[in-house]
């Protein structure tokens, strides 16, 4: 039997006046996750504790498994383990954005989806300056990573969070925040001036001058995915902190050419890569970042996009291929609610629904956030979903 899960990262949103009170996931044509709706079973899953900032991390390790609660010890370490840096006991992992500021206020939490190798000239002329007591490593675009000993109590906010707002209004606070603050502040200098960002000034693009920690953590420590459910598996995403939840968990990562983590990844082509590796393997998660990427921008005919972009070209691709594997069983859901309205994460309980070609279904027709309601699995804990996809018989 070989397990699928289908994330649409943000996909959940709330109804939107100018769709009519709709949601963008009522309006978008999504005839394949429909079809997994109508012929699988359905519910709502709480993928983050009420005590826990509804990010990404917190939703996609629930989604495959794992108790918040009990393993999440912050964004940062999950994003090291992506790129191939080892924490030791003490070290805190910070992610570390690419940011713009301008006139003292937050106007880009990527500046303008930075490119990879613009990024990486950035982040290494940071380091070169700043880098005395700890260090800056290169990631994906705007999101980077900073390793320190210390900082780990600070307060520090997500810069997609407080986009519009004034700088100072929204600097870490708290233990050991000031040598963050300093490192803030000193970045501007290093980066303001710097030749690419004279460039994109020049081409009329957001600068990246000033660098923004947050999401920082230790190494956490986590049963395998194998241990769990008994199967080896595989991850499929664009973005560092899946990848470093799938490192912990003992799943191989998968990188797909062109993914990348915005509205122009290569969709089908995770999809292909996807049921490749399911040639070897009894289990793999695909995770698209677009619907979310849009919903930040505040774009509804975006998320429109990116959602129907999901069905047709990852859910379509797969749901046609899968029967040459066998029996197999499909979970497709958001990790989290990401409102236009309000442009960034909310923690609501997110729509699911699990296809099996060996379970009969329980008469919801479509998949929205409201029609799943009324499946037959009701109201499950984030973490428990696993345990529905992993064992069919099973009913909580």
């Amino acid at each position: 039997m070989k397990s699928i899960v289908l994330v649409g990262d943000g996909m959940a949103d709330y109804s939107v006046p100018e769709l009519g009170d709709l949601t963008p996931l009522q309006v978008a044509d999504t005839p394949n996750m429909d079809f997994i709706a109508e012929h699988g079973r359905c519910g709502l899953a709480k993928t983050v504790p009420d005590f826990m900032p509804p990010g990404s991390d917190v939703a996609n390790l629930s989604i495959l498994g794992y108790d918040p609660a009990q393993y999440y010890s912050g964004r940062g370490p999950l994003e090291a383990a992506s790129i191939g840096v080892a924490l030791d006991k003490d070290d805190i992992a910070f992610r570390c954005n690419l940011i713009t500021q301008r006139d003292g206020l937050i106007v880009d939490y990527s500046a303008g989806h930075i490119s990879s190798e613009e990024s990486r000239s950035l982040i290494d002329a940071v380091d070169s300056k700043l880098g005395a007591n700890c260090k800056f490593h290169a990631g994906v675009s705007y999101r980077h990573l900073l390793v320190m000993k210390q900082g780990e109590r600070a307060v520090c906010t997500p810069p997609h969070d407080v986009v519009g707002q004034p700088v100072n209004d929204v600097m870490p606070h708290g233990d050991g925040s000031n040598t963050l603050i300093d490192l803030i502040i000193a970045s501007k200098a290093v980066l303001e001036n710097h030749g690419i960002n004279k460039r994109r000034r020049q081409d009329g693009k957001n600068t990246a001058n000033l660098i923004w920690p947050w999401g920082q953590g230790k190494a956490p420590s986590m049963p395998s995915f194998k241990e769990l459910y008994s199967v080896s598996g595989s991850v499929i995403s664009a973005v560092d902190l899946l990848k470093g939840i799938g490192k912990y968990a003992g799943l191989d990562i998968i990188d797909v050419p062109g993914a990348t983590g915005y509205l122009d990844t290569n969709f089908s082509g995770k999809a292909a890569y996807a049921l490749d590796s399911l040639k070897m393997r009894d289990f793999v998660l695909v995770h698209v970042e677009a619907p979310d990427e849009a919903a930040h921008m505040g774009s509804i005919e975006a998320k429109i996009k990116a959602i129907e972009d999901f069905d047709k070209k990852v859910v379509g691709r797969m749901l046609d291929e899968l029967g040459e594997y066998g029996d197999y069983r499909v979970l497709v859901l958001p990790d989290h609610y990401t409102p236009i309205s309000v442009r960034t994460h909310t923690a609501e309980p997110v729509p699911f629904a699990i296809y099996s070609s060996a379970k009969k279904a329980d008469g919801v027709d479509r998949f929205d956030e409201f029609a799943a309601k009324e499946g037959i699995f009701g109201f499950v804990e984030g973490y428990n979903l696993m345990r529905l996809l992993m064992d069919d018989k099973r009913e909580l």
